[in-house]
């Protein structure tokens, strides 16, 4: 039920060269402390996916909506599922 919030999500993505340490920096606009860093851009991008992943289960947990992520230019239904879902869940 995720794994099509977090490609939308992941997709939005956006990485450059950290130019002191040669390092790829990624971070998605939208999603506040969400960033990783990696050697390659390949370990950048699944060091972020996995931020990703972790910062969604904290943010539901804690009964926090998820930003919405656009299809195509509309809300994908899932997606509004989930972030108006994400409150009533308790653990």
């Amino acid at each position: 039920m995720l794994t099509k919030y977090i490609k939308v999500a992941m997709e939005k993505a956006r990485y450059e060269i950290l130019e002191e340490s040669r390092r790829y920096y990624g971070s998605i606009p939208g999603f506040k402390g969400v960033w990783a860093e990696g050697k390659t851009l390949e370990e950048c991008r699944k060091e972020l996916q996995e931020v990703l992943e972790e910062w969604i289960i904290i943010r539901l947990r804690r009964g926090l909506s998820l930003p919405t992520v656009c299809l195509k230019q509309s809300v994908h239904p899932l997606v509004m599922f989930i972030a108006s879902c994400s409150k009533s869940l308790s653990y």
